[in-house]
């Protein structure tokens, strides 16, 4: 009987200590937020976690945080990427091609093919959601990429913990 109750505890004490923490990176690798002032109302923003979804709700959460501190009301997003990093969640033969211009307008291509093992079959990589946000005071564009700061921080916090 004791089995049956230590078991369900012992597993979420493990969920516990393993879920990530919302904060700042505690390198330009690690895992959390890093941000960074372009100019007066223009920041780069990025969050990087296991969980793809995550990385982009913290992301926007770190870009609310900002935009309140800064005293202004909205933040639009102006560029965006995502860069995952390892952790293939299946094996198999990959193909990817890549082409750059240099100086001189000489220009390259590459091909690159390489095999992936699935060990352990979950995703131990990350993904680095980054954004670069202008933020403003008064009324929000009526944009889909404009947010309303108060509104993005009220709705992620609780998953911030």
């Amino acid at each position: 009987m004791k089995q049956a109750i230590l078991i369900p505890a012992f597993a979420l004490l493990a969920a516990c200590v393993t879920a990530p923490v919302y904060g700042p990176a505690k390198s330009a690798r690690g895992e959390g937020y890093l941000s960074q002032q372009i100019e007066q109302g223009r920041h780069r923003v990025s969050y990087t976690d296991r969980d793809p979804v995550r990385a982009r709700n913290m992301a926007l959460l770190r870009a609310a945080e900002i935009t309140l501190t800064e005293g202004k009301d909205w933040f639009e997003i102006t560029n965006e990427s995502v860069d995952s990093e390892g952790g293939a969640r299946s094996g198999g033969p990959s193909i990817s091609l890549g082409g750059s211009a240099g100086s001189g307008g000489y220009s390259g291509v590459g091909v690159g093919i390489g095999i992936g093992f699935p060990f352990g079959g979950a995703s131990s990589g990350t993904t680095t959601q980054a954004l670069e946000i202008v933020t403003g005071a008064g009324t929000k564009p009526d944009k889909p990429e404009a947010y309303d700061a108060r509104s993005v921080d009220i709705n992620l916090r609780a998953s911030a913990s």
